[in-house]
């Protein structure tokens, strides 16, 4: 549980952080922890509730295609 909730904190601070803060290099810092925190919590919730772990996949993928559209922001800006 505590993941589940670490990652909804990463995604409300990179949120802010990206959007509002327009601080685009600490929001990629955020999301890649976000990511690596998604997939942790997919791993830990698959023996448990493979459920809850397989709806975390399509999460994780637009975590990950919003990561990578956060680098290719960065050095724009």
């Amino acid at each position: 549980m505590k993941l589940w909730w670490t990652q909804l904190a990463l995604n409300f601070a990179w949120s802010s952080t990206f959007f509002s803060g327009h601080h685009i290099d600490a929001a990629l810092g955020i999301i890649v922890l976000l990511l690596i925190t998604i997939i942790g919590f997919i791993a830990v919730a698959w023996r448990q509730d493979k459920v809850a772990s397989l709806l975390f996949v399509p999460y994780a993928s637009w975590v990950a295609f919003a990561s990578v559209l956060n680098g290719a922001i960065w050095p724009s800006n």
